[in-house]
């Protein structure tokens, strides 16, 4: 029997190689483990339309943590079980830092991602949304989306965005600024997370943290491989990541989660 009743797998640099892909030997080893009785969690900074498609893929339904944990939803019904909204005033300073240093930023609620201007849409930036299968819209004039956003996402190239993380780190605020990737920047509620939204959905199925395995590579996967019984961070991991594991495994790009899920489960 299987020690670990959850397994909670983030997407991009750990359950996917750099090619967007999930292998089949990857696929075949989640399989093998959900058939033993263990729920397959996504834990993931995308939004829920270019998560559940990997769940689908899988032939595997359940509950999805996405926005970085600031939205939880069931994948059969899209019934969202749990969102952080945050206030349009708490985001207005970031948006307007970003407008004046001329940093992208879109902002989400559970299901849309929204720019404000349509000119903003060049052909790079539809390609960078394409991979993670996102249409974006365009925000209506009134507003009147503002009091259902869930995040806010800075992109740009490393540089800008460690510019940008260095700038931010000096505000004082009551927000969650996560780094979600190198060239992304979260901004959420305070209480948002995916060591959170782990824990609420452990909670709801009666299941101790001990009997959770989280497998992640990003700073954003952090309180997640902490709160789960055993945290294993990906060979691809900036050097904090694996100090806060409790093991390493291969890269991405070498099936490492095949090969921590053999090592723990199989």
């Amino acid at each position: 029997m299987n020690r670990f009743q959850m397994i909670a797998l983030d997407v991009d640099g750990t359950l996917i190689n750099d090619h967007h892909e999930m292998t089949a030997k990857t696929r075949e080893s989640i399989l093998e483990v959900a058939k033993q009785g263990a729920e397959i969690v996504l834990c993931t900074g995308r939004n829920p339309s270019s998560t559940i498609p990997l769940l689908e893929e899988l032939g595997l339904v359940g509950t999805v943590i996405t926005h970085n944990g600031a939205v939880t939803m069931e994948s059969d019904t899209r019934k969202i079980i749990h969102q952080y909204v945050i206030a349009d005033s708490e985001l207005a300073p970031f948006k307007a830092y970003c407008r004046e240093h001329n940093y992208h930023f879109d902002l989400n609620t559970a299901n849309e991602l929204y720019v404000e201007r349509e000119d903003i849409l060049t052909e790079e930036v539809l390609a960078m949304y394409g991979k993670f299968y996102i249409v974006p819209s365009v925000l209506p004039v009134d507003g009147s989306l503002t009091d259902q956003m869930v995040k806010l996402t800075a992109f740009g190239t490393k540089e800008q965005m460690d510019e940008l993380e260095a700038e931010w780190s000096t505000w004082t605020h009551e927000l969650t600024i996560i780094r979600s990737g190198d060239y992304f920047i979260d901004i959420m509620h305070s209480k948002a997370s995916k060591g959170n939204a782990l824990k609420h959905c452990a909670a709801s199925r009666e299941i101790e943290s001990s009997s959770i395995l989280a497998i992640g590579n990003y700073y954003n996967d952090i309180t997640m491989l902490q709160f789960a019984g055993v945290g294993v961070a990906m060979d691809n991991s900036p050097v904090e990541v694996k100090a806060a594991a409790d093991d390493i495994t291969l890269s991405n790009n070498e099936d490492g989660v095949h090969m921590a899920l053999v090592k723990y489960c199989l």
